[in-house]
């Protein structure tokens, strides 16, 4: 899963494996730039031997194809210095070649590959396994592959009736094993030598009801923490789906802000003391639109110190300790900033030290900031995440709104707003839809991700949405992790796809509203679309530079 490089005859090539995506960054000499019309990407699957063009969703101009139509990059080649396969899988090898493409748009000469061998990242057995779901950013690929689903949800839609159930292969692929992290998790605890500790804010997703349940018939020492407080709907939804199990398992966390947890201890049980092994957490709430609809990580670490700190944590909440009790204690066992490279932290705290370490971390940035965010969040820390005015930071971010996507593609003086959901399909494109999603938030995933591009990136990730009450008063975890390029490149692998997507949709809605003819973005005939990527001072310079390492 280490980072590969490759280069010969002017073009280089950089990639970065995460579990479920693959970024390539090309770069080539000035001599290779002129006449080069793109990048043709082939791909060779380690798992049966096929070899297979990537996809690209643009043509050149004299193309008769209908927007957002897939074609294959040796026909239609990639004009970016940098592209992201997402046709991957966990613990696989891969290895691809990239043709520089010359000659012309209507014949397409390929040019001497440059080749690099990689493997994605494990889902199991290893120290981290970071998963993520598909979620709303597939939502185009959703409307191709299940267009059955899609009229059956818009019929019931036009109907004003209830969405019907989606299909197992439809569930399947949207959670791209997300749901099999956590029941897998769950299952692992086998019979009564083994112990599940669960903090969790929702919980209604029957799958994984059922499969505490089955924890919990086969002898294992079981123990749940759910948000509570009065009045709130909430806790009925949590109080309905844990019905079923004893009331000595199960302690509600009675708090006037939320119990924001979403995480599980998993131990051995030796001479009746837990023993840690491992702990999940992440982003994911326990519901439907946690594990299929919202932009979401499940990550597991195996390690008995982390699972210990998690564990140490639930011992207050499941003996009912109060919030203030609990803010004492993380401000004493837990202190900040982090003097190890892998620290899982905890709140509420006082005086904002969390925050503060974050705005640290952020500001400790030498090459590029990385970073999506689900509601508002602290001034200060955003002002960290903007920077300032034209400095030489690459940054990208993504802020999720009720029905926009606000991106970051620069510093304070550049950012976009795209379309969350495409209602009407835009020009040739499919529609898509929220139907059967309570709410509108799509981006839930909470990440921060410094100097990606290193050899010593930081990953701040975890329930905490980087806000003042996340901080003061809500209970919330977080992980900082330092200098592992592995797990950086699950994370950055990740919000770059989320990313580029948004900004793709900006793209194409902005062309439609100026009234080109095509009425979407086209393929360039010429090496022109280069010119930015070699333009002093520009965005997409310091993107073709960082990304391929220089």
């Amino acid at each position: 899963m280490v980072r590969q490089t490759a280069s010969g005859n002017g073009i280089s090539l950089k990639a970065y494996a995460g579990t479920s995506g693959v970024l390539l960054a090309m770069n080539v000499t000035a001599e290779r730039r002129a006449g080069l019309l793109g990048f043709a990407l082939k791909r060779v699957d380690g798992r049966n031997g096929k070899r297979e063009w990537l996809l690209g969703a643009l043509p050149f101009p004299h193309m008769t194809v209908a927007p957002g139509t897939p074609l294959r990059t040796n026909i239609a080649p990639i004009q970016k210095f940098r592209w992201s396969d997402y046709r991957v899988y966990p613990g696989t090898p891969y290895e691809y070649e990239v043709y520089p493409v010359y000659g012309t748009a209507e014949r397409p000469e390929l040019g001497d590959k440059v080749a690099i061998a990689i493997q994605t990242a494990a889902a199991t057995h290893t120290e981290h396994s970071i998963l993520f779901n598909r979620a709303a950013a597939a939502s185009q690929a959703f409307s191709r592959k299940f267009p059955g689903v899609e009229a059956a949800l818009a019929a019931a839609r036009k109907a004003k009736q209830p969405p019907p159930p989606l299909p197992p292969e439809v569930l399947d692929w949207l959670s791209r094993g997300v749901l099999e992290q956590i029941t897998g998790l769950l299952s692992q605890a086998a019979d009564p030598t083994w112990a599940v500790d669960i903090a969790i804010y929702e919980y209604e997703l029957e799958a994984i009801a059922q499969a505490v349940l089955a924890a919990h018939s086969r002898g294992v020492n079981l123990r749940i923490v759910y948000h509570a407080k009065p009045n709130d709907p909430q806790t009925a939804e949590n109080e309905h789906h844990l019905a079923d199990l004893p009331a000595a398992v199960k302690r509600a966390r009675l708090t006037s802000a939320i119990c924001h947890h979403k995480f599980i201890v998993l131990s051995r049980l030796e001479h009746e003391q837990r023993v840690p092994q491992s702990v999940l957490c992440g982003s994911t709430n326990f519901t439907h639109n946690g594990v299929y609809r919202q932009a979401n990580v499940a990550h597991v670490i195996n390690r008995a110190d982390v699972a210990q700190d998690y564990l140490n944590l639930f011992e207050g909440l499941f003996r009912g300790d109060a919030p203030t009790a609990t803010r004492q204690y993380v401000n004493q066992a837990n202190p900040l900033p982090p003097t190890q490279p892998l620290f899982a932290g905890f709140s509420p705290r006082s005086k904002y030290i969390d925050l503060n370490t974050f705005i640290t971390l952020v500001n400790s940035a030498q090459r590029d900031l990385l970073f999506c965010t689900a509601f508002d969040i602290y001034d200060e820390l955003e002002t960290a995440f903007l920077g300032a005015p034209h400095d030489p930071i690459l940054r990208y971010g993504l802020q999720n709104t009720r029905s926009t996507i606000t991106g970051v593609h620069a510093d304070r003086t550049a950012d976009f707003t795209a379309t969350a959901m495409l209602s009407d399909g835009l020009e040739g494109f499919l529609k898509e839809s929220t139907q059967g999603q309570k709410g509108n938030i799509l981006i839930h995933t909470k990440l921060i991700v410094v100097d990606f591009t290193s050899d010593a990136p930081i990953v701040i990730s975890g329930s905490h949405n980087f806000s003042g009450n996340a901080s003061r008063n809500n209970d919330e975890n977080f992980l900082i992790i330092q200098a592992n390029t592995d797990v950086a490149d699950c994370y950055g692998c990740e919000l770059m796809r989320l990313y580029d997507h948004y900004r793709f949709r900006y793209k194409v809605k902005d062309a439609i509203a100026q009234g080109e003819v095509v009425h979407a973005p086209r393929l360039k005939p010429n090496d022109s679309w280069t010119d930015e990527y070699f333009s002093p001072g520009s965005l997409k310079l310091a993107d073709r530079l960082r990304f391929s390492g220089q």
